[in-house]
């Protein structure tokens, strides 16, 4: 028997630590819920769990920016409903403005409110907003640019069109001869589209400034010649491209469309496209007019029976323009709320992995806290009792 190192002490006490550092684990673990609560715990699970985490967090922002998009989707078709009310309206008085049964004076009053109503549309157009930001002014349309002298704008063009340069060797525009209305007073006299930068077989057509190429499987691009007309002086034809010496080059940069970030990472995103809504894209700027202060605007022009039906065309045309611009955006809509189901789904389905690596199980935990209670008590009773054997060593003494 020693009394210098009581063996038996030091080991019931070692086991007594131990047994205290797993209770205290164990009461961590209960009054947190946590499996892992710091990084000795288990490092690799902790790490996987962080990335998890951050996933999670960023597919919640993505949720929310996807539900904005739809948002966005609905101002922007509500707006343009309203339009379509308005259009609607005007092909009725379009439609009585061509009845022979009216008088000039008659129609100078029908006149007066399809002039309020295309204002009304330009309102709309360019005061829709969402957070502050306009939706039907071009803003989230595709952006183009023409190189060169020549001041020609890119006015639009579709989803299908690649981003890339389109070369335009050859445009000549000429009066039309034989016009069937303001909308027909010129005409493309000649075009040759670069091979292999066009669709095959594209065309070009001109009506009130606006030259339109069209290809298959979408395909259009609109230029704004205004300028170019403007600036003819009434001399036709116009070589637009001086015969090839200088061709016209429009750059399709496929940038400008709305942004929306779908997901947790780069590169996840939606690109919304907003085509600009106007009365010169819906052709119903034929008729420029003054208003009691002087000042200058474009109308449609119902003021003969010659003109009203000819409107009756241009608005058929633009309710067509402005159902094609809506039932995209539906489609955009209907897509960015399958990306949020799918989101809701990934969100679900990360949120239970990274609850099994994080999470404890509390009945399980329970049972260990239990023997690790009893172990403790035991090592408490033990090391006591070891505390003790140096005492009999003075009954040798005696």
């Amino acid at each position: 028997m020693r009394i210098n190192y009581n063996v038996s002490a030091m080991l019931a006490n070692n086991k007594l630590a131990n047994n205290d550092n797993l209770l205290s684990k164990s009461l961590e673990r209960l009054s947190s819920g946590l499996k892992i609560n710091s990084a000795k715990d288990n490092p690799a699970g902790l790490a996987m769990a962080k990335r998890m985490n951050v996933q999670l967090e960023s597919l919640e922002v993505a949720n929310q920016s996807a539900g904005d998009g739809v948002s966005i989707m609905e101002t922007a078709d509500g707006a343009m409903a309203e339009i379509t009310e308005m259009l609607q309206r005007m092909n009725e008085l379009a439609v009585k403005s061509a009845n022979g049964t009216y008088s000039e004076n008659d129609r100078s009053v029908i006149q007066d409110e399809v002039k309020q109503l295309t204002e009304e549309i330009t309102r709309v157009t360019e005061t829709t907003e969402f957070n502050g930001q306009k939706l039907l002014n071009g803003q989230f349309a595709l952006k183009g640019y023409v190189k060169g002298n020549l001041d020609v704008k890119v006015s639009s063009y579709s989803s299908e069109v690649t981003a890339k340069l389109y070369t335009i060797d050859e445009l000549i525009i000429e009066e039309n001869p034989l016009p069937k209305d303001d909308s027909d007073r010129y005409r493309v006299k000649s075009v040759e589209l670069k091979d292999g930068d066009f669709p095959k077989g594209a065309t070009a057509s001109i009506r009130d400034n606006l030259v339109t190429i069209q290809g298959v499987n979408g395909f259009k691009m609109t230029l704004d010649l205004s300028k170019v007309i403007e600036d003819a002086n009434g001399t036709f034809p116009i070589d637009v491209t001086n015969a090839k010496a200088d061709p016209l080059v429009v750059d399709a940069t496929g940038i400008g469309a709305m942004v929306v970030q779908v997901g947790a990472n780069e590169g996840q995103i939606m690109e919304i496209d907003i085509p600009k809504i106007s009365l010169s894209e819906m052709g119903l700027n034929n008729f420029y007019v003054k208003d009691d202060n002087g000042q200058g605007v474009w109308t449609l022009d119902v003021s003969t029976e010659k003109t009203a039906t000819e409107a009756i065309e241009r608005i058929e045309g633009a309710l067509q323009f402005v159902s094609g611009i809506r039932g995209r955006l539906g489609a955009y809509q209907n897509r960015l709320e399958s990306t949020i189901n799918g989101l809701d789904n990934t969100s679900e389905n990360m949120t239970a992995a990274y609850s099994r690596i994080m999470d404890v199980d509390m009945a399980e935990e329970m049972t260990n806290y239990t023997t690790y209670q009893v172990m403790t008590q035991a090592a408490t009773s033990m090391l006591a009792q070891a505390n003790e054997r140096p005492s009999q060593v003075l009954q040798l003494l005696q």
